[in-house]
């Protein structure tokens, strides 16, 4: 006769405590790189934060004022002409620039353009050269008095081209910003172009599609993405306006104001009028309106896309 035996208890597995489960090994790739965010990103804004809640006084020295600074500065009009000279420049010059680097993506990409390759050199080139130099070779050529623009004018017998005068100097801006970051442009749309399949193009053809049909059908759908984020680095790049307007306000100082832009406004406080803590609120506020109009940008061209 034989008994069945108890089938064998399962033994509990033994406890791992939380401290076991972690894994640090991830941490000593990525901390590197946090160190150098916390130092160059994060403690630099939080600094300047800080700097917006105090005040340098006559009498007394710092002192906390919360956020007076914030509300001095909505009620600035220094502040609020910078801030309407560069939206202005934002809505005028950078759909001009994307629509010529647009135009000029497509005349490359279109395989009918003899010496393309030199063309893609020769407009992404102006971008190699600083921002500095670039103010610089097109102050001398804008100069009534010695430059290309003077010479012009004395063979005209008039003053016809005046760059530098009040009612043109936002226009003789942009045309430096758009001679510099227009090849810039041209190559991320040229490149998003370029991964575009061949086989669309193809079956357009053969549907009996032309050019135009496929440009309007085809590649600029492709580009919307590119088309995004170009527009999103020029809204930050007009924003960021100052090399330019602060170089070529030695040759227009009576057009050119300290104020020009935000960026200039709040350099000038800060190592002209030593105004430290008005100056970080300037750069603080630019800096929220910045990213707000960049991220509603970002988020209108995705929901596009989605579409």
């Amino acid at each position: 006769m034989t008994t069945a035996s108890a089938p064998p208890t399962a033994r509990p597995l033994p406890r791992r405590s939380s401290r076991a489960k972690r894994d640090w090994r991830g941490w000593a790739f990525v901390g590197p790189f946090m160190v150098v965010f916390l130092a160059v990103l994060v403690a630099p804004v939080v600094y300047a934060l800080i700097l917006t809640l105090f005040r340098q006084q006559l009498v007394g020295g710092t002192a906390f004022v919360g956020l007076a600074n914030y509300g001095q500065l909505f009620q600035d009009p220094k502040f609020w002409e910078s801030l309407l000279r560069v939206t202005l420049f934002l809505l005028i010059q950078v759909p001009i620039m994307l629509a010529l680097s647009l135009v000029a993506a497509l005349a490359l990409d279109s395989a009918r353009l003899h010496g393309a390759g030199f063309f893609r050199i020769a407009i992404f080139l102006p971008y190699a050269v600083p921002g500095v130099v670039a103010a610089l070779i097109w102050g001398f050529i804008y100069g009534n008095q010695f430059g290309l623009t003077g010479s012009i004018n004395d063979f005209l017998g008039a003053e016809v081209i005046l760059p530098f005068s009040g009612q043109w100097i936002l226009a003789s801006i942009g045309n430096i910003v758009t001679w510099e970051f227009m090849g810039y442009n041209m190559l991320i749309f040229y490149a998003a172009l370029k991964v575009v399949p061949t086989e669309l193009y193809e079956a357009a053809e053969i549907d009996g599609a032309g050019q135009f049909r496929i440009i309007s059908g085809i590649k600029i759908p492709a580009l919307r993405g590119s088309i995004v984020i170009a527009t999103i680095f020029s809204i930050i790049g007009s924003f960021q306006l100052f090399n330019e307007p602060n170089l070529l306000k030695n040759l227009a100082p009576n057009v050119i104001s300290s104020y020009f832009t935000p960026n200039m406004y709040a350099y000038n406080l800060s190592f002209a009028g030593q105004q430290f803590n008005y100056s970080a609120t300037v750069a603080i506020v630019m800096g929220i309106i910045t990213a707000t109009i960049a991220y509603i940008v970002q988020l209108r061209g995705s929901r596009q896309e989605v579409r």
